[in-house]
């Protein structure tokens, strides 16, 4: 039997009061704490602590949005960065229990649902009344079936979060018909019931700016990975939301396809206050598409032009959407680093992914950025269905002929949500390998290829780009210029020695992990 029902409208009016609900009149009723959590996952490694002073440490924006929110509707937000600050489980927990708030809200990515329902399970030990919500990328693309598996999530947002949250708070406080709350999900009488989204405004002037005041030791603490900027502080800002295209390796069912964007006043405004509040000298724009309109970049860039901002910044664009003219005005406005999504060296390979892209394009867009003084930056992907050596070759020659400066070689990872996904699977709600879907796993080998050879592969890929002597000298030269960069290095250097050391000492012969431990299969 399918224990999932959609909402309909005659169905509505049989939904009681939740036992939470009933439960405020026990003394919640005046508790409007709320602690958000992003739990930790895609932990280093056991022995390899010190690669922590290189990876990023970027907070999560997504979560400095919703605690704004609600703080404008009286509800008093706590922000708990796990892996920023290296908690365990328990130490999250032990903070939480510590506040005791009425509500604890979790960002669920699919490699984190684990510890994610780990750290609920034990905050429904020690406080059972804690509401615990649930939303992020997994909610939007699986969040039926979590609902359905974990007993410790008690509700979830779906899709983009700030109002339905924000109606779900209220409703829960007021006794009001869960039913009539836009995009949640919950259970109730072992019945999963989910409730319709509403049209998502296209101008998100109407937020609160993000919450940066409720990070501890913001922003000193939030470093993106060595080398991602060229001089700190830094901080992160989404321009705008939604991709309209339909990559079939991606899951764009947060946000949607739609794109809506702050105005450019609204996105100079937070980078004046995170200037003149914070120091931050440094902006990422992590939007899917930064210049989805031409128009906007370039208002935008005329302001920080006419203001005299001095700021650097680095973006995401498609190939497709960059022109000389626009490179030169962003160059001029601070523009220092633009990441395009290239993913491979074959346009069969692309045509297989849906990019709406050639090499021969990808290619020009990268020598005109370059040829603006913008670093470029190239995303890359290795195992994509169809992926063999041919295609492998035709990737490695691409990197040695295009002045791109940093790249990243993601392994192909099958999201929950996106429409490989389901052509892989036939499915939606897979649950194996979840701990493993980062990025950093082949779980899925084209055929052809075994994983032990796409992990060879993936080593000569990046070996066949850094070891280009013009690769070397740039990044002496970069840190050289940003001594920041430098001290990271120092003291990953340090922390790599002194692991070593103790391994020889304990007679492991160097070995950063004991011989004893396992990874997942």
């Amino acid at each position: 039997m399918d224990n999932t029902e959609n909402v309909s409208v005659g169905f509505m009016d049989k939904i009681g009061l939740s036992a939470h609900q009933r439960s405020f009149g026990k003394g919640l009723i005046n508790n409007r704490k709320i602690m958000f959590i992003n739990p930790p996952y895609e932990r280093i490694a056991r022995g390899y602590g010190f690669v922590r002073h290189i990876t990023n440490q970027a907070s999560s924006l997504g979560l400095l949005h919703l605690a704004a929110e609600v703080r404008e509707y009286g509800y008093q937000p706590s922000i708990i960065e796990s892996d920023i600050f290296n908690l365990t489980i328990d130490q999250i927990v032990e903070r939480v229990v510590e506040e005791n708030p009425a509500y604890v809200g979790i960002t669920l990515f699919t490699v984190g649902v684990w510890s994610a329902a780990s750290i609920a399970q034990k905050i429904k030990q020690e406080l059972p009344d804690t509401i615990i919500i649930v939303g992020g990328p997994h909610v939007s693309s699986m969040g039926k079936e979590t609902i359905s598996r974990f007993e410790e999530f008690d509700y979830a947002v779906n899709g983009e979060g700030e109002k339905p949250l924000v109606e779900l708070l209220m409703a829960l406080e007021a006794g009001t018909n869960l039913m009539q709350v836009s995009s949640i999900i919950f259970k109730k009488h072992s019945f999963v019931h989910v409730t319709p989204g509403k049209i998502t405004d296209r101008v998100l002037d109407e937020l609160p700016m993000p919450a940066w005041d409720l990070l501890p030791d913001f922003p000193r603490a939030y470093m993106p990975a060595i080398y991602d900027y060229p001089r700190g502080p830094v901080a992160t800002i989404a321009a705008s939301r939604g991709c309209p295209f339909h990559c079939k390796f991606c899951d764009t069912s947060t946000f949607g396809d739609k794109v809506r964007h702050y105005s450019p006043i609204k996105v100079f405004e937070m980078m004046q206050h995170l200037h003149g509040t914070y120091g931050v000298r440094h902006i990422m724009f992590v939007d899917d598409l930064f210049l989805a309109s031409k128009v906007r970049v370039t208002e935008l860039c005329n302001m920080i032009l006419d203001a005299g901002l001095k700021m650097t910044w680095s973006c995401t664009a498609r190939v497709d959407t960059v022109k000389p003219g626009v490179l030169e005005l962003m160059k001029k406005a601070g523009c220092w680093e633009i990441s395009f999504g290239l993913e491979t060296g074959s346009n069969l390979l692309l045509k297989k992914m849906d990019k709406a892209a050639e090499v021969e394009k990808s290619e020009q867009a990268v020598n005109w950025t370059a040829e603006a003084g913008i670093r470029a930056k190239g995303l890359f992907m290795l195992g994509f269905p169809g992926e063999d050596r041919e295609t492998i070759a035709q990737t490695k020659d691409f990197i040695r002929r295009i002045p791109m400066t940093i790249m990243n070689l993601s392994k192909f990872t099958p999201y929950p949500g996106s429409p490989i996904y389901r052509d892989l699977y036939g499915t939606n709600i897979r649950e194996d390998h979840w701990e493993k879907m980062n990025g950093m796993n082949f779980i899925w080998s084209p055929e052809g290829l075994s994983v032990e050879e796409l992990d060879r592969q993936y080593q000569e890929i990046l070996m066949v780009f850094y070891r280009r002597p013009q690769i070397g000298l740039y990044y002496t030269k970069l840190t050289l210029m940003y001594p920041n960069h430098f001290i990271r290095l120092l003291r990953f250097g340090l922390g790599y020695l002194n692991a070593k050391a103790r391994s020889f000492l304990s007679g492991r012969k160097g070995l950063l992990v004991k011989s004893c431990d396992t990874t997942l299969d």
